[in-house]
């Protein structure tokens, strides 16, 4: 007679994931070398997993740092991965390559935000796209979400503004199916609540084809009387051993047309 385990909450968990990843229970085990029938064993509670097994299906599977935590407390063990304040002596080196590889960036904007799209750092590009911007919306914590969106943020000034507020959202949203926070949930009803502002976005000139092909969806945005088209690269850090730092991003906007790149480095 097989005894059950009921105390583990992780086997559930885990079939959450290989079935968010579309991945068969066969498959897991060829990855993680084990056998259909202890992943099933596990999911169902019936074989409490190592945990080293643990973190060994969580790879396989692409679980986020944070939810490898949780998955290791709900199999009865401690968190792997720390979670460091930026403010932390330890981050020191990392905060310094970041102000640097956003200095290099200048006259084009970057940012740096965190799992909930709060800013963190941000070079001179950036912050001049930002002019005329409601001073509410600049006050700590900065959320980029909310900068982007609100009526009293960007959002007037972006010209396609229902294609970049689709393509925000449906980038929340393909956050919100990999982790459980009730934060970034609230925040994605937040903005999706905004009302979209009528201005350049919803006029003719939105219909407008450019004169020569874009290779991405650009954020074609108003600046003093300019118009510009920016396309958004979003870059994190490889095999990231800390929470905090594997919830960073740092958003780069390449010009996508000769004129927006004449009229940034004018600014310069």
């Amino acid at each position: 007679m097989t005894t059950l385990v009921t105390a583990p909450g992780v086997g559930p968990l885990l079939r959450g994931w290989r079935e968010r990843r579309g991945v068969s229970q066969l498959d897991l085990a060829l990855r993680a070398d084990s056998s259909a029938r202890h992943i099933s064993f596990v999911e169902t509670g019936r074989s409490r997993p190592s945990e080293e097994m643990i973190l060994r299906l969580a790879e396989h599977l692409d679980v986020p740092v944070r939810e490898q935590n949780a998955l290791l407390l709900a199999g009865g063990y401690a968190p792997r991965f720390p979670e460091t304040s930026l403010d932390d002596p330890s981050m020191g080196a990392l905060m310094e390559g970041i102000q640097q590889l956003l200095h290099g960036y200048d006259p084009y904007p970057a940012v740096v935000v965190d799992g909930l799209y709060n800013v963190v750092a941000a070079n001179r590009g950036m912050t001049r796209l930002l002019e005329g911007v409601a001073p509410q919306l600049l006050a700590p914590p900065l959320n980029g979400m909310r900068i982007t969106l609100h009526p009293e943020g960007l959002a007037p000034r972006i010209r396609n503004l229902r294609e970049w507020r689709h393509h925000l959202r449906h980038q929340m949203e393909r956050q919100l199916a990999l982790v459980r926070s009730e934060e970034l949930r609230k925040l994605y009803e937040e903005v999706s609540a905004y009302p979209v502002p009528e201005g350049p976005g919803d006029g003719a000139e939105a219909e407008e084809q450019p004169p020569y092909p874009y290779f991405a969806l650009p954020m074609v945005i108003e600046h003093e009387g300019h118009v510009l088209s920016l396309v958004s690269s979003i870059s994190t850090f490889n095999t990231p051993m800390d929470v905090t730092v594997s919830e960073l991003a740092i958003e780069t906007f390449l010009p996508a047309d000769p004129e927006t790149v004449a009229y940034l480095r004018s600014l310069v």
